[in-house]
């Protein structure tokens, strides 16, 4: 610690916790010949941010090209049907088909929609990846990309574009197989498994970089709520939760694997000329970081063989379909409402 107390630098976290400049993050000046009253902060990096509102703008350029194909008009004849008919080709399907403001189902699955068969028997693999791009309407959209701006700014700017970038893709393409086990005969699209895992790298960065961090244990809480409500309105019907799952848990693993910090040492005061902060990880980030490897491979590689060897992961596990979809009195998870 310094030798008149701790100052703290405000940043942004989820409204809640801050980049805190503790003692060990201090180095005395090389021109101090003895300490002196207030030690001299060792600045973090901010990286320039271009990939998530890079991503955002990908997502609507691709729902404007789903909508152009779509072109609801050509094939609803009955007049009067389209929502917002003076778009002409741009119009929505029927609210009664879509309530979401969006294409048709069987648009969506010829630009690249996630299904199951498609994947395993027509061996259509890259829809793992391209109905990340893809949302089932204007609702959808806007839900995932307002999120995606809240949490993937803060993201990119503290640890860049490629880090940040892995995540949100891996945890994508983690929330795709989940689903691909779980799911039949339904057609899944949207950024959300993605989403869902920078939510679990948030939390990943809070735990791993936990001595930087100050209000930590309410920034932490609140992530954790923000996720469990989330992941409680995906037990309603027509929301692939498995999606969420597998992002979250991908995203939480990965979290660990690349956004670790290092931890600043001090500089030997009798000769501070001489030597430059010591750069260091605690054993603790080394253990979460081995471990976290060890498990993405792992679950990823047995997610990716159980897929295409057909492996029916709803007979291995009877009461998985529950995280998912739970039945009411208000509604089935068959399909219908």
């Amino acid at each position: 610690m310094g030798a008149s107390g701790k100052h703290e630098t405000d940043i942004e976290h989820n409204g809640s916790a801050r980049r805190s400049s503790s003692g060990k993050n201090y180095v005395y000046p090389s021109s101090m010949g003895a300490p002196g009253p207030i030690p001299m902060p060792i600045e973090d990096r901010r990286h320039r941010v271009f990939l998530i509102p890079l991503f955002v703008t990908a997502n609507i350029v691709v729902f404007i090209v789903t909508m152009w194909r779509n072109n609801c008009p050509d094939h609803i004849r009955i007049g009067g049907k389209c929502v917002l008919r003076w778009l002409g080709r741009f119009s929505f399907q029927p609210w009664s088909e879509n309530p979401l403001l969006g294409p048709s189902a069987l648009t969506l699955l010829n630009m690249g929609g996630l299904e199951r068969n498609h994947v395993i028997h027509q061996d259509e693999g890259w829809r793992l990846i391209s109905c990340m791009w893809l949302h089932a309407g204007v609702f959808h959209l806007l839900a995932n990309m307002i999120g995606l701006l809240i949490i993937g700014l803060r993201l990119e700017r503290e640890f860049g574009f490629i880090r940040v970038g892995i995540v949100y893709l891996l945890s994508g393409f983690g929330g795709s197989l989940l689903s691909s086990l779980f799911v039949e005969n339904q057609i899944s699209v949207g950024a959300s498994g993605a989403l869902f895992g920078l939510l679990g790298a948030s939390i990943s960065d809070l735990i791993i970089n936990w001595s930087i961090y100050a209000n930590k244990c309410l920034a932490l809480w609140s992530l954790v709520l923000i996720v469990a409500i989330n992941l409680a309105f995906g037990l309603m019907p027509h929301v692939d939760n498995f999606a969420h799952i597998g992002g979250f848990v991908g995203g939480l693993l990965l979290g660990f694997v690349f956004l670790m910090k290092p931890q600043y040492g001090w500089m030997n005061l009798r000769d501070p000329r001489g030597e430059q902060p010591v750069r260091k990880y605690s054993t603790v980030q080394y253990v979460l970081f081995i471990v976290s490897l060890a498990l993405v491979l792992a679950l990823y590689t047995a997610a990716i063989i159980a897929l295409f060897k057909d492996v029916d992961a709803n007979k291995r596990c009877k009461w998985c379909h529950y995280l998912s979809c739970v039945p009411t009195s208000r509604w089935k998870c068959d399909g219908s409402s």
